[in-house]
């Protein structure tokens, strides 16, 4: 028995015996029938046609053409890529031009010519095919704006996912974590995930810029606005017109330009130093800071109203002590990406200086990581990396958990050990069960019980 095809086309007619017609006329496709609105979106709920074929005269006012509209709407709305071809009475091109402004594809007047309508749909289906191949390609070759991150972590991902949320919109960020967390890597990534990943993603550390210096470099200067301005030069802000600016180390920002800065983002416009002329300015701002900018406007040293202006979105960026598997995730990945740079041979961490890396604290989190493994990758011997080469030595120590809940604790200690021997074998799904003492299969099952990928 041959399974039923979806067909490729549906035919709106109220009429039957020119249902018919239409129907016997286009037997060379796939179709199917109805006769009024309802039916009609019951039929494309269930088989999502790529061409519809309809009459803008339906039931229950056949003589009208509400219902028809009615229902051209509803497709658009439904999938803007399904082509419709609308078939009027005659003298009906007011109505005809009318509908495909609202997305029709194409309109014939009854009675049509067959071979025209054929040719028609031909060329519909073809355009539908193309759309939808082209959206496919998209998917699978459009590169993730989180590339540059990697994280085992639940936390992590779930900040993750408030990036990709939050990317679309043009409310401020601001990212709170210690320094090495990876905030300007999660603000590159918000920049890419948005509408704005065409233009410039421009950063600037307010820690790193003498306060003499700042605000030109933020805003720009007008020519002779000072000794030695040559010329007009664009400050950050405007060089990241259109684009994301990014102000790391805001906590830093000096009172002074905190009272400019807040204005910029209450009027969107800026004034250059030595210049009289205020000039828009459309943007994404994202900032970054290690410290806690909430006590320091509670202590009068950063601006409650300009915090407040920054804080529209807030994502706290835990440490990478706290992220359970995702020193040995980085470390694999660093040791692969530094032999490769320095031209050694395939490198890899023995499981004592896998541990090491597991057990220490790292007060400089992932860029003290780095730094660590690109030592170790340069100093090693041989192939592999000892706990020498790192310059940690082994150690483990215990967690006190003070929850009594037996459930709790069991879940929380397999979530741990399994992500753990992940992080150790690098991700390899035998040796992780060998590690763990259970089947492939049994660590499928956990894995999928624990919501882990």
């Amino acid at each position: 028995m041959t399974p039923e095809k979806t067909p490729s086309i549906l035919i709106v007619e109220d009429d039957l015996a020119l249902q018919k017609q239409i129907k016997w006329s286009l037997d060379r496709f796939d179709s199917a029938t109805a006769h009024d609105r309802e039916s009609a979106m019951l039929q494309l709920r269930k088989h999502t046609p790529a061409v519809i074929t309809m009459d803008l005269g339906l039931p229950p006012d056949a003589d009208s053409v509400s219902e028809g509209f009615r229902l051209l709407q509803q497709i658009t709305h439904f999938d803007p890529d399904i082509k419709v071809i609308v078939l009027t009475g005659q003298n009906d091109q007011a109505n005809a031009l009318r509908a495909v402004g609202m997305g029709a594809y194409d309109f014939f007047a009854k009675p049509f010519a067959t071979e025209l309508l054929n040719l028609s749909i031909e060329r519909a289906l073809r355009l539908y095919a193309l759309q939808r191949e082209n959206r496919r390609l998209q998917t699978v070759y459009q590169p993730d704006a989180l590339a540059g991150l990697m994280t085992r972590d639940s936390e992590m991902l779930r900040i993750c996912r408030t990036i990709e949320k939050v990317a679309s919109s043009n409310a401020t960020v601001m990212l709170l974590g210690e320094s090495g967390t990876g905030k300007e890597v999660l603000a590159r990534g918000l920049h890419q995930a948005s509408p704005r990943r065409s233009e410039r993603f421009v950063a600037i550390n307010c820690a790193a810029i003498p306060e003499n210096l700042l605000e030109s470099e933020l805003f720009g200067f007008e020519r002779g606005a000072f000794t030695g301005a040559a010329k007009t030069t664009l400050g950050k802000i405007e060089t990241a017109s259109g684009g994301t600016l990014m102000l790391d180390e805001i906590g830093d920002l000096p009172f002074s330009l905190q009272a400019k800065l807040l204005r910029f983002l209450q009027e969107r416009t800026i004034e250059r130093v030595g210049g009289r002329q205020e000039i828009p300015v459309d943007v994404r701002i994202v900032c970054a800071t290690h410290q806690d900018l909430n006590a320091l406007s509670k202590s009068g040293r950063f601006r409650e109203d300009l915090y407040y202006r920054l804080a529209e979105i807030v994502v706290h960026i835990p440490p990478l002590r706290e992220r359970v598997g995702d020193a040995a995730l980085l470390a694999h990945a660093f040791v692969r990406r530094f032999a490769q740079e320095h031209n050694r041979a395939t490198m890899t961490l023995s499981d004592e200086a896998v541990l090491a890396l597991e057990c220490h604290p790292w007060p400089g989190n992932i860029r003290e990581l780095e730094n660590c493994i690109k030592r170790a990758t340069i100093m090693a011997d041989g192939n592999q990396i000892s706990c020498s080469d790192v310059g940690l030595s082994a150690s483990t120590f215990d967690a006190v958990d003070q929850s009594l809940d037996l459930r709790g604790i069991r879940e929380l200690a397999e979530k741990r050990a399994v992500v753990t021997a992940l992080g150790r074998v690098n991700g390899n799904i035998v040796k992780a069960a060998d590690l763990l003492g259970v089947s492939r299969p049994t660590l499928y099952d956990l894995m999928h019980r624990l919501g882990l990928k």
